[in-house]
């Protein structure tokens, strides 16, 4: 398979061959990184979207138009709102024929969702978009694969999706389609096949390690949901070479589960069994262990054992994030107060265990993606109404936005970023359609049994 695989992937380099065809490269990229092979051709897709954004795109087609926007945005590049205006009437409404274009609509809807601060006319495109859509499924107007691509969009769009779900989606669909590349579907599939091998291996590590964690604490209250935490983890990142960091994350987001559920409102443990608790959290060694109640202290010992574990196999000049990852559990953990909604608001922001996960997601990462300056800028965002990095750095430089992102950009925070939105792009799949699919895994059965059991069909 991996002989066969890596035959495949010189013949679709190949297909990256510089060209002034932008519309042929764009449609190539978006093929690539909806069937999940993205990965494998990074130096490729960058360099052509480098291209696409720095070259006249003439078109007037919403589709195409729409296309190109999300596909830069998606990846760091800055693309201005105005280049809708090609599909506006002179009074700045988007031109009537356009409602009777289904693909253009997809198109505009998912990249809508694409908007940053200071945007609004894009709530104002969704809302176009979805109600001309909505109408051509309640007309039937649309039939078979497009109705169904309609309804999906509407349902979750693109942007807001988890990548391997979707990408499961797509495999079908791209299957079905009689125009599709062989080379791209075939690859595709493999791929999925041999990342599935390393993800089966590494759920059934986990799972010995839960069943012997869970078995020595001996705790009652709670949850066993250790494949659901290893998910949370595959959301952020599915790559073979980030097997490490995917198990250590996993681990962060169990023990995070252990005291969500030890905290719990409706758990048993006493308000003062919670307070002794975050006591020892709080002063992190194994000398605080008198402070524990005695049915937590093995619990206790687990969580400082395991964040030893991650500074043993850790390089030392990264242990720093060791070291934020176990300050934030403890601050985590104590949250006894009886807030008003307004201040249960901004409390839900650290509550929710936020910062914690995402210092976590840095654990693992490569030298390159895990600065000093990502670190600092990823970590400091703790507060709900706090302004996006491009909106400060442009606040306190006075520079435009292009030259904001690509500074940016120079400090790698975007490679860290787009993990943060891996991780929040897994939440409508555990808890959406007001459902917890997190606590009462059955919902989830068939995704994860996608995801990690049976393999593509060659």
């Amino acid at each position: 398979m991996r002989e066969r695989t890596n035959k495949l992937k010189e013949e679709v380099c190949t297909l990256f061959t510089p060209s002034k065809d932008m519309l042929r490269r764009m449609y190539l990229v978006d093929e690539i990184v909806h069937l999940g092979i993205d990965h494998l051709f990074e130096k490729e897709i960058e360099t052509a979207l480098k291209d696409i954004h720095e070259s006249e795109f003439a078109s007037s087609n919403l589709h195409e138009v729409a296309l190109r926007f999300r596909l830069l945005r998606e990846r760091g590049f800055w693309v201005s709102p105005d280049v809708f205006q090609k599909v506006k009437g002179d009074d700045g409404n988007f031109l009537n024929e356009l409602a009777d274009d289904p693909r253009g609509l997809i198109s505009l809807y998912n990249a809508a969702h694409l908007f940053i601060h200071g945007e609004p006319e894009f709530e104002e495109t969704i809302s176009f978009a979805r109600n001309h859509l909505e109408s051509m499924i309640w007309d039937s107007v649309l039939k078979g694969p497009l109705a169904d691509q309609v309804k999906h969009a509407i349902r979750l769009p693109l942007p807001r999706t988890l990548k391997r779900v979707e990408m499961l989606h797509y495999m079908f669909e791209y299957d079905q389609d009689n125009g599709h590349n062989p080379v791209l579907l075939e690859l595709a599939k493999l791929d999925f096949n041999l990342l599935q091998h390393v993800h089966l291996k590494e759920l059934k590590e986990i799972s010995r390690w839960w069943k012997d964690v869970s078995g020595y604490m001996g705790l009652n209250h709670i949850r066993d949901r250790v494949i659901e935490c290893y998910t949370w983890s595959y959301a952020v990142y599915h790559e073979e070479e980030l097997s490490f960091a995917r198990m250590l994350f996993a681990k962060i987001v169990v023990i995070i589960t252990l005291l969500d559920d030890t905290y719990d409102v409706y758990a048993f443990t006493s308000i003062e069994e919670c307070r002794t608790l975050n006591a020892a959290i709080q002063g992190w060694d194994d000398s605080a262990i008198s402070l524990v109640p005695e049915y937590l202290r093995k619990f206790y010992e687990i969580m400082l054992s395991t964040f030893r574990e991650f500074e043993d196999q850790m390089l030392s000049n990264k242990r720093y994030l060791v070291a934020f990852n176990k300050a934030e559990a403890a601050e985590w953990s104590h949250r006894n107060y009886k807030p008003s909604f307004s201040e249960q608001v901004a409390l839900a922001t650290e509550t929710t265990g936020a910062r914690l996960l995402a210092a976590g997601v840095m654990l693992g990462m490569s030298d390159a993606a895990t600065t000093r300056e990502a670190f600092d800028s990823i970590g400091s965002q703790n507060k709900a109404d706090m302004p996006c990095a491009v909106e400060t750095y442009i606040n306190e430089h006075k520079v435009t936005v292009d030259v904001a992102i690509a500074k940016i950009n120079e400090l790698a925070v975007l490679p860290v970023a787009q993990r943060l939105i891996n991780l929040t792009m897994a939440i409508p799949m555990f808890y959406g359609y007001d459902s917890d699919a997190f606590t009462f895994g059955e919902q989830l059965r068939e995704i994860l049994e996608n995801l990690y059991v049976k393999p593509m069909p060659i």
